[in-house]
């Protein structure tokens, strides 16, 4: 396998960004402790959008930033019982009015391995308010390059 490959595998749909599992991250058994999943996918979901005009930077934030997770599950289908870098596939499932969910898999580099998957919902915040609020016509934008295609009929 190429390089090139492994830094940016080539995906169908939605987007592979690596994040780095720390010594810390691993449980008394040596595997990573199953909350850092949740941590670890925001750390791969900051990056892109961050580099799209989204990221979090005090009063001057993109208001989009302002999301709650509403719902988080996970699959694990095989423990990552090692630190260093690991593949997390993600893409929008739906994006509506004030909300959208993500599915996403943990993966080795190589792509042969999926060590976790699931669904992370979240709903776009006002920040005075606390109340759903629409996403912005830049979010929506960014967004589009994250949806996964409807399945063409047979």
């Amino acid at each position: 396998m190429s390089h090139a490959t492994v830094d940016r595998p080539v995906v169908e749909f939605g987007h592979v960004e690596h994040v780095t599992v720390h010594f810390d991250d691993l449980d008394a058994l040596g595997i990573l402790h199953n909350a850092r999943y949740a941590v670890l996918l925001e750390r791969a979901l900051t990056p892109y959008w961050a580099s799209r005009g989204h990221g979090f930077r005090g009063r001057d934030s993109s208001p989009d930033v302002f999301h709650a997770v509403r719902e988080f599950t996970i699959r694990y289908r095989a423990p990552i019982a090692t630190t260093g870098p690991v593949a997390v596939h993600f893409w929008l499932e739906h994006f509506g009015t004030s909300s959208a969910e993500y599915a996403f898999r943990f993966r080795s580099l190589d792509g042969d391995t999926v060590y976790a998957e699931g669904t992370r919902a979240i709903v776009r915040l006002d920040p005075a308010t606390l109340r759903p609020a629409p996403w912005s016509g830049a979010a929506r934008a960014v967004a589009e390059t994250l949806l996964r295609p409807a399945p063409t009929p047979a």
